[in-house]
């Protein structure tokens, strides 16, 4: 590894993408951001003014450009809204299939680490609670989720495989709720929906009775985490999976009223059907993350939401409040 370690970041453009390029770059890094701008966004990258960035319009399914030596592959591409999880299943299938072979193909022929972005769908609608790294998930492979549930559990299955016949450095970060600046208003999850309504003076949508439950972790903890995975000795983290995510569960109804009371005491809120194979809980067990890297999420969730309420005002226009 070179004096200035070399980063390439897939999905770059993308929410937890990068945040992650801040914080390499914070730290001296070279990076390169691959990313076809499917769901990542330029405008998350216009910020950054540095010589040792490098931004590739870059399709991850399609073989990795020539690059200099690489000595971590961060491969973070994929759509994650579940309301593009119909709308657009076979690219996320195939992002996490056929991208993560061409992230795999090329770390392996620059001996690189690889930092995999896993997520907790592919713990699916869980019958253990809280869920640790050694619970295989209740996911229904033939439902609305599974293009991007399976896709991601066959991503690990594939890096598991690498590692077994190639020796290569491969570990894996299963992402739970996060939150934050840079998250698109429209994005669909619980967070940016409450948001974007309760800014807008709308009444804030639940789906179901609003009982089941998420635990919601701050973009800035994840990003530390991620770094604490990355930069962990091959001896201790090589070929290992870690949970990454808050430990504080809240209801979706409570979460409401959270942010109601925040933002706009006048909203309501109106309640839908539960979509098909939605979670009823999900918390994760972090006792390996605090164990073997000394990791733990620090940020409330009142104060995350109050530093991501500016991002989103100012994405919608609004400039009253």
């Amino acid at each position: 590894m070179s004096d200035t370690p070399h980063a390439v970041i897939t999905g770059g453009a993308g929410f937890v993408g990068s945040h992650l390029i801040d914080s390499l770059l914070a730290d001296g890094y070279r990076v390169t951001s691959l990313d076809n701008f499917g769901s990542g966004r330029p405008a998350n990258l216009t910020h950054i003014d540095s010589d040792r960035f490098i931004s590739i319009e870059h399709d991850v399914r399609e073989p990795f450009p020539d690059l200099d030596a690489v000595d971590y592959i961060f491969h973070f591409a994929s759509r994650a809204s579940p309301k593009d999880f119909k709308s657009h299943a076979v690219e996320i299938a195939l992002t996490n299939s056929e991208g993560t072979h061409n992230a795999l193909s090329y770390a392996h022929n620059h001996d690189a680490i690889v930092i995999l972005a896993s997520t907790s769908e592919i713990y699916g609608d869980p019958e253990e609670h809280p869920q640790h790294e050694a619970y295989n998930g209740n996911v229904n492979i033939r439902g609305p989720r599974s293009p991007y549930d399976e896709s991601k559990r066959f991503s690990e299955a594939l890096g598991i495989a690498y590692q077994q016949q190639y020796d290569i450095d491969i570990r894996t970060v299963r992402i739970f709720n996060t939150y934050g600046p840079r998250m698109r208003p429209d994005d669909g999850r619980v967070i940016p929906n409450f948001l974007s309504q309760a800014l807008r003076g709308d009444d804030l949508t639940v789906y179901g009775d609003g009982c089941q439950t998420r635990s919601f972790c701050y973009i800035d903890d994840l990003i530390r985490g991620i770094r604490a995975v990355a930069a962990a000795p091959s001896s201790a983290i090589s070929g290992e999976v870690i949970n990454l995510g808050s430990t504080d569960e809240i209801e979706i109804g409570e979460l409401a009223d959270v942010i109601i009371d925040m933002i706009d005491p006048d909203c309501q809120v109106i309640y839908q059907d539960l979509p098909k194979d939605d979670p009823q809980v999900r918390r994760p067990d972090i006792t390996r993350a605090e164990e073997r890297l000394d990791w733990t999420p620090t940020i409330s969730l009142s104060a995350g939401i109050k530093d991501t309420i500016p991002y989103f005002k100012k994405e919608l226009g609004i400039t009253s409040g």
